[in-house]
């Protein structure tokens, strides 16, 4: 692709991406069938989860911290009988010793009522946050001792969606920097057991949702088609 035509390329993709693949491996992707165009992600998804990740392109690349900002969703299935050190099921899963019968809906429901609104909360110790420079999950994957930090989140809704011991599946729509994962670790403990996520899928970033996203494809001509104009709201630049 030449000078020209990847300078007239800008706007966002909306990608559902695909389970296994990091963000940054998905934007190398639209980047290289784009012929080297210039290109980033706004809000980073886990390999192991799903769903819509923005990917700006050119110019628009610049209005990455206001896509970041906008407020997300996501679908969740939590199992609250293990943890992992992952707190996804990449982890070796280590069962929660229970001696009582699980928890009821109504303890679910009632425990739920604690996450929403402003509240601390710590991120996963495998996760991108920096400890003294370096990256939480490269210290954690080198076996060392990772506690980061909590800090403030804001979750605006939180629904159980469905409970059949010791799966449940959680809608949710919070604020930037919010870990689902975190929620699995921390219901269960509230609830007297572990927890962590069988799956995340973010069904939508701001008013970009599923029904916009596209297959991650390698084919110029579809990706170049599926480019979106984007401007920000002029009291945000």
């Amino acid at each position: 692709m030449d000078r020209i035509m990847d300078a007239a390329l800008q706007g966002i993709l909306v990608i559902d991406k695909p389970l296994g693949m990091t963000s940054m491996r998905a934007v190398e992707r639209v980047r290289r069938a784009l012929g080297g165009a210039k290109a980033g992600h706004a809000g980073t998804l886990d390999p192991l989860a799903t769903g819509v990740l923005i990917v700006a392109i050119g110019r628009a690349t610049k209005q990455i911290p206001f896509l970041m900002g906008l407020e997300k969703r996501y679908e969740t299935e939590i199992d609250l009988s293990a943890t992992t050190a992952t707190l996804d099921t990449e982890g070796e899963r280590v069962p929660a010793a229970c001696d009582g019968p699980p928890p009821s809906r109504e303890q679910v429901l009632a425990a739920l009522e604690s996450f929403r609104g402003t509240f601390a909360q710590a991120p996963p110790a495998f996760s991108a946050i920096k400890i003294q420079g370096r990256r939480a999950y490269d210290l954690a994957r080198k076996g060392d001792a990772v506690e980061p930090q909590p800090r403030d989140v804001t979750v605006h809704a939180l629904d159980l969606l469905d409970y059949a011991w010791p799966v449940a599946r959680l809608s949710i729509r919070c604020a930037k920097g919010f870990y689902v994962r975190s929620l699995a670790r921390d219901l269960a403990l509230r609830l007297g057991t572990l927890g962590h996520c069988l799956s995340i899928r973010r069904t939508a970033i701001g008013p970009y949702d599923l029904s916009m996203a596209m297959p991650l494809k390698d084919d110029p001509q579809g990706l170049e088609q599926a480019i979106r104009p984007f401007s920000p709201p002029a009291d945000s630049r």
